[in-house]
């Protein structure tokens, strides 16, 4: 499975977890250089999971919070520990 953004492959694995419909690519799979990490907003402080989000940028051009991940999942979610999830102008498959 890959995650694309404008035909830059932005991860790609076989090891993929399907967690409440979406997809988490190990970190080890994800060009984690094209990552930076956003603000924290209200809603992300009050999530239990701790989430993280970040801008994907490619090519200069900033994606806004288009990837995730949970810094301190609880025993529900521990099997999206250390992967990314990605979404809006992100396509996975």
């Amino acid at each position: 499975m890959k995650a694309v953004l404008e035909d830059k492959v932005i991860a790609a694995s076989d090891d993929i977890v399907d967690c409440k419909g979406y997809q988490y690519f190990p970190d080890s799979s994800v060009r984690l250089e094209w990552l930076q990490k956003s603000p924290k907003t209200a809603s992300d402080l009050e999530c239990p999971h701790g989430v993280q989000f970040y801008d994907v940028v490619v090519d200069g051009v900033h994606h806004a919070r288009n990837a995730w991940s949970y810094e301190a999942p609880r025993p529900e979610m521990a099997q999206v520990a250390r992967r990314f999830g990605f979404w809006n102008d992100v396509k996975v498959g």
